[in-house]
C-alpha cells in the first residue's frame, strides 16, 4: 500500500461503513486532488444549478451581507475548495474595510494551494491564512485578529449532514465562536426531482466519475482492488427524507480486498455503497435547524425562483 498516512478515525469510519448493511463510505473521501478537480467541473455543468444560483445571490447582495455581519471582520470559510464564489465576498470586504484576514479551511491541500495562489494574485492586500484540516479542528485552531468573525459555510454543504447531525455540527461551530460572531450558510431548497436528479447525474458523466473516484482513491491510498468498471453511479431522490442520495452499485458478484483494513468484502449484483446525501430543505426546516443549534437568525437572501437560500445567523 502507498500514499499518505491515514487517520485512525477515518480507518474506523471506512471499516464500519463497509461492514454495515447497507454499505456506506464517508463523503470526505471525495476530496483528494482528483476529486476536488472533478467537483470544480461539476460546478460549471448546466445541470448543476446550486453553484450558479448561490453565486447570483452573492453577486447581488455581498455588500449587504457583510454590512449585516458587522465591522472589522475576519472571514473564515469551512470547506473552502477553490474559494471562487468567496471572491465576491472578499472584494466587498476589502471595499468596506480596506484590509482583511481570510482563513480558508479544507481537507484538500491541493485545493488550498490553488486557492491561496489565486487569492494572492487577485487581492494582494488580503491576509490569507489557509488551514489544512477538517472543519472542527481548523476552526478551533484559529487565532482571532479582527473584532468579529464571520464564518462562511457555502454551497449547501450542510445538506451532507442528516438533520440531527446538522444541528449537532452547527452547535459545535457556535461553541467555538464569541458572542457577536456570525455565520453565513447556504441551504439548497427542495424542488422538483426533474431538476434535482440531473444536477447529480449529469449528461457528461462528470458526477459519475466524481463518485467512482472514491473507489479509485481507496485503490491508490488504501491498497484496495475495486474494479471501477464493475460499479455504476446512481443518484436517487428520497422524497420521504427530502434528499438526493448518491450510491455506487455493484454490477457483478465480486470480492474486494482493502489492504489498509486487512479486510475482504463481498458485494452482490445490485448491492450498493451509499456515498453521499444532499438534503434539500423545505420551507422553515433550515431555519429550525439553526435555531435548534442555538443561533439567532437575522437575515436571509434568496434567488427569484427561491431555489437557494443564504442565511445570516448570530452567535
Amino acid at each position: 500500500m502507498s500514499g499518505p498516512r491515514i487517520a485512525p478515525a477515518l480507518i474506523h469510519e471506512v471499516r464500519t461503513g463497509l461492514l454495515a448493511t447497507p454499505k456506506r463510505l464517508p463523503p470526505s473521501l471525495f476530496y483528494d486532488a482528483a476529486g476536488s478537480a472533478l467537483f470544480e467541473r461539476i460546478t460549471e455543468l448546466p445541470e448543476y444549478y446550486p453553484t450558479r444560483t448561490e453565486r447570483g445571490i452573492l453577486q447581488s447582495h455581498a455588500a449587504d451581507m457583510l454590512g449585516s455581519a458587522g465591522s472589522d471582520l475576519d472571514l473564515v470559510e469551512l470547506g473552502s475548495g477553490s474559494s471562487a464564489k468567496t471572491h465576491l465576498l472578499l472584494r466587498a470586504l476589502l471595499e468596506r474595510q480596506g484590509h482583511g484576514v481570510y482563513a480558508p479551511i479544507d481537507v484538500s491541500s491541493s485545493a488550498l494551494d490553488q486557492a491561496t495562489a489565486a487569492l494572492a494574485a487577485s487581492f494582494p492586500q488580503l491576509d490569507v491564512r489557509p488551514v489544512h484540516a477538517d472543519y472542527r479542528e481548523g476552526l478551533a485552531s484559529l487565532k482571532r485578529h479582527g473584532t468579529r468573525r464571520l464564518v462562511l459555510f457555502l454551497g449547501s454543504t450542510i445538506g451532507n449532514f442528516d438533520p440531527i447531525h446538522a444541528t449537532f455540527f452547527l452547535r459545535s461551530v457556535r461553541e467555538t465562536l464569541q458572542p457577536g460572531d456570525a455565520l453565513l450558510i447556504g441551504m439548497d431548497q427542495a424542488k422538483a426531482p426533474a431538476i434535482l436528479i440531473p444536477a447529480y447525474d449529469d449528461s457528461l458523466g462528470i458526477t459519475a466519475r466524481f463518485n467512482l473516484n472514491v473507489l479509485a482513491r481507496l485503490n491508490r491510498e488504501w491498497g484496495a482492488d475495486f474494479r471501477l468498471e464493475s460499479f455504476r453511479h446512481a443518484a436517487l431522490w428520497n422524497e420521504l427524507e427530502s434528499r438526493i442520495e448518491m450510491h455506487l452499485e455493484s454490477q457483478a458478484r465480486q470480492t474486494i480486498h482493502i489492504a489498509a483494513l486487512g479486510l475482504d468484502i463481498v458485494m452482490e449484483i445490485g448491492e450498493r455503497i451509499h456515498t453521499e446525501n444532499s438534503y434539500k430543505y423545505r420551507p422553515g426546516v433550515g431555519e429550525s435547524i439553526l435555531q435548534e443549534a442555538g443561533w439567532t437568525l437575522e437575515r436571509n437572501w434568496m434567488d427569484e425562483q427561491r431555489w437557494f437560500a443564504l442565511h445570516l445567523a448570530r452567535a
